[in-house]
C-alpha cells in the first residue's frame, strides 16, 4: 500500500514510545521507507537499535553525528518524506515546534518537511489539558498539523482521562489516508451502503442475509483514502467504522431507504453494495411469538411483503451527471442476470459476483467481481476486497471522464 513512500516518524520522551516500534513495523510491512527519529530524552524509553532493526534504517538522535553519509541529513530526509508523524508528542516537543524551535534532528528536520505532518500527542491528563499545551496544538492545526486526538484510559501515571497515544492500527489509519493514495476524488461526494438489513418478525426474532459489509466498508474506506467525502449508511455489522467517512446506521430497509434517498440529492456518486431485505413481515408481532405445541411440526405461516426498492429508486431519480454503481450477488447466470438489473434500474455500472466462485461472496477478505456498463464487461478476478474497491473506483473515474468529454464540461458531473 505504501510502496515508494517515505514515511518519518519522531519520537519524543514518553513511555507510549514502545507503541511506535510496532507502527514502524506495520509501515515498514504496507512497503514504506521508515525513518526515525528520536530526542534524547525518547533513549531512556526505547533504543534506537529498536527501530533499526525494524526499519533497516539509522534511527537519527544527534543533528552533529558524524557517521552517516556526505549530507545534510535533516533537509535530505525532509526532502524525500511523504509524511511525517511524531508520536509520541511529548508536551516539550509539541510547544518547540509550534514555537519554531529547532535544537535537534527531530525538531530541525520537521521544521524543514513541506510535506503532511500530523502529531500524536502523549501525556498526562493535566499536562494535557494545560492551557498552554492546548494553545500549542491549536498553534500546529492552524499551520496545517493534523493533531490527533488522544485516546481515553488508564495512564502509565495512575490518572485516568485524555492523553493515552491511540494504538498502533489508529496511527497507521491515519498515515494510510494521508499517503496510501493520490487524491484524484477530492471534491467528490461519495454515498456508500454496505452490511444486511435485519426486518422484524417480533421482539426477539428478524429476517436478515449473510452479508458482513466488508465490501462495501472496503469501499468507503478508499473513497475516504482517494480524498472523497464520504458517507457510509450501513445496516448491523461487527465492523469497525472507517475513519474520516460519516457514517449513518440503520436497521431496516425502510429506515435504510429513508437515509439513502434523503442524502441521494447532493452525491456525486453513489455505490449501493448493501444486501438490502427483498421481502419484510407483513405483520410485526408485539410480543415474542410462541410456539405452537401439540400441533405437528409446530408450523406457523409467516406472510411477507415487498420492501421498497432502493436502487430503482435512484435510478428512476438520478440527476444529471450523478454515477450510480449497484452490485449483483447472484448463485446462476450471473452476467445475464446483472445485465438485467443494470438495464432495468438504470445504472451506469454494475458490480456482478457469485457465490458459487471460490473467493468471492459474504465474509472473505477476497471478492471475485465482474465490472458491467452499457459498453463492456471487464473482470477483476481474485484480489483483496480493498483492491477491488480500488480497481471499481479507477473504472468509474474513468468513466465520469469520459461523460465529461463527450457531454461538454465538468458542469455536467456537479
Amino acid at each position: 500500500m505504501l510502496k515508494g513512500k517515505t514515511i518519518l516518524l519522531g519520537v519524543s520522551g514518553s513511555i507510549a514510545a514502545y507503541k511506535t516500534a510496532s507502527l514502524a513495523s506495520a509501515l515498514k510491512k504496507q512497503g514504506a521507507d521508515v525513518h526515525v527519529l528520536m530526542t534524547r530524552n525518547a533513549v531512556h524509553f526505547i533504543n534506537p537499535i529498536t527501530f533499526e532493526s525494524l526499519t533497516g534504517n539509522k534511527c537519527l538522535v544527534d543533528t552533529f553525528d558524524r557517521n552517516f553519509e556526505f549530507n545534510v541529513e535533516h533537509v535530505a530526509l525532509a526532502k524525500r518524506a511523504d509524511v511525517v508523524m511524531v508520536a509520541p508528542a511529548s508536551a516539550n516537543v509539541i510547544g518547540k515546534i509550534a514555537h519554531g524551535i529547532a535544537d535537534d534532528m527531530l525538531t530541525t528536520t520537521v521544521m524543514a518537511c513541506k510535506c503532511r505532518k500530523l502529531i500524536s500527542p502523549a501525556m498526562n491528563t493535566n499536562m494535557f489539558e494545560n492551557p498552554v499545551v492546548q494553545d500549542n496544538l491549536k498553534i500546529l492545526a492552524d499551520y496545517g498539523w493534523q493533531v490527533i486526538r488522544p485516546a481515553v484510559g488508564y495512564l502509565a501515571c495512575g490518572d485516568t482521562g485524555a492523553g493515552k497515544m491511540p494504538e498502533p492500527e489508529v496511527l497507521l489509519d491515519y498515515i494510510l489516508q494521508e499517503a496510501e493514495y493520490e487524491k484524484d476524488m477530492a471534491g467528490l461526494s461519495v454515498l456508500v451502503t454496505a452490511g444486511p438489513t435485519e426486518e422484524a418478525l417480533d421482539p426477539v426474532r428478524y429476517i436478515t442475509n449473510h452479508s458482513t459489509g466488508r465490501m462495501g466498508y472496503a469501499i468507503a474506506r478508499v473513497c475516504a483514502r482517494r480524498g472523497a467525502e464520504v458517507t457510509l449508511v450501513t445496516g448491523p455489522t461487527v465492523l469497525d467504522p472507517p475513519r474520516f467517512t460519516e457514517v449513518v446506521r440503520v436497521k431496516s430497509a425502510a429506515e435504510m431507504f429513508r437515509e439513502v434517498t434523503g442524502r441521494a440529492p447532493l452525491q456525486d456518486i453513489i455505490i449501493k453494495a448493501a444486501a438490502v431485505a427483498d421481502y419484510r413481515p407483513k405483520q410485526v408481532s408485539a410480543e415474542k411469538i410462541k410456539k405452537k405445541e401439540g400441533e405437528a411440526g409446530d408450523l406457523s405461516v409467516l406472510e411477507l411483503e415487498r420492501t421498497a426498492d432502493i436502487l430503482a429508486y435512484l435510478g428512476e431519480h438520478k440527476r444529471p451527471g450523478q454515477f450510480l454503481c449497484g452490485f449483483a450477488m447472484e448463485t446462476e447466470n450471473l452476467l445475464e442476470n446483472a445485465r438485467r438489473k443494470l438495464q432495468k434500474k438504470h445504472l451506469d455500472m454494475i458490480a456482478a459476483n457469485s457465490l458459487r466462485i471460490d473467493g468471492a461472496g459474504f465474509g472473505g477478505d477476497t471478492n471475485v467481481v465482474t465490472l458491467i456498463t452499457a459498453e463492456e464487461e471487464v473482470s477483476l478476478g481474485k484480489m483483496s476486497k480493498e483492491e477491488t474497491a480500488a480497481k471499481m473506483l479507477d473504472k468509474i473515474l474513468a468513466l465520469r471522464r469520459q461523460h465529461r468529454d463527450t457531454e461538454g464540461g465538468e458542469n455536467s458531473l456537479k
